[in-house]
């Protein structure tokens, strides 16, 4: 199975701003991803991302970015150029980023004042992932990603959890598929 692209949205209330002095930026920072924390993703699965699941991408892609509502046009910060910078901590993925002088920032910055905006997501590839099959839905935990992007936005993908799923929906048809032949080997071990 080839691996796809994945996004999540998080909220995160607990983002906060620090205003710009004469010759500096506006700083934003919160959590991208929040770890030990079960989520439903459409009704396929449970899943929840595992404490170091990002350290091997912050220490080995030098070039991650913060965007705004993962639109690459909307760049708001870039580990490459100390603008955006990420670590773990017992919580989850923290970011803090230094904004551009850019009407996009500025605009971002007044929305969060507001509360309007008040969500974060990460675009990643799962590289270590573990399937628990035994429970309905099926449970993933997220061990390791790939991670390109951490984005702040709008728009959740699923406005009643607190994280949400954007992607295609071939994932969920093989879980989906994979429940459904367990149901079958389990009703033919218990003789049915």
């Amino acid at each position: 199975m080839d691996k796809k692209k994945e996004t999540r949205t998080f909220d995160i209330t607990n983002l906060t701003t620090r205003a710009a002095s004469e010759g500096e930026s506006n700083v934003i920072s919160g959590y991208a991803a929040v770890f030990n924390s079960p989520t439903d993703i459409g009704g396929w699965f449970t899943e929840e991302i595992a404490p170091g699941a990002f350290s091997k991408a912050i220490a080995e892609n030098g070039d991650i970015r913060a965007l705004f509502n993962h639109d690459w046009n909307n760049v708001l910060g870039r580990t490459k150029a100390g603008t955006l910078r990420l670590s773990e901590d017992d919580r989850g993925l923290k970011f803090e980023v230094d904004l551009p002088n850019t009407s996009v920032a500025r605009d971002l910055v007044e929305s969060l004042k507001r509360g309007d905006i008040n969500q974060c997501s990460f675009g990643f590839i799962p590289t270590v992932e573990e399937w628990d099959y035994s429970v309905e839905p099926a449970h993933r935990i997220i061990k390791e990603v790939d991670l390109f992007e951490v984005s702040v936005v709008s728009i959740p993908a699923y406005e009643d959890t607190e994280v949400s799923l954007v992607r295609n929906k071939e994932i969920g048809k093989q879980v989906e598929k994979r429940m459904s032949m367990i149901k079958k080997i389990n009703a033919i071990l218990e003789g049915k």
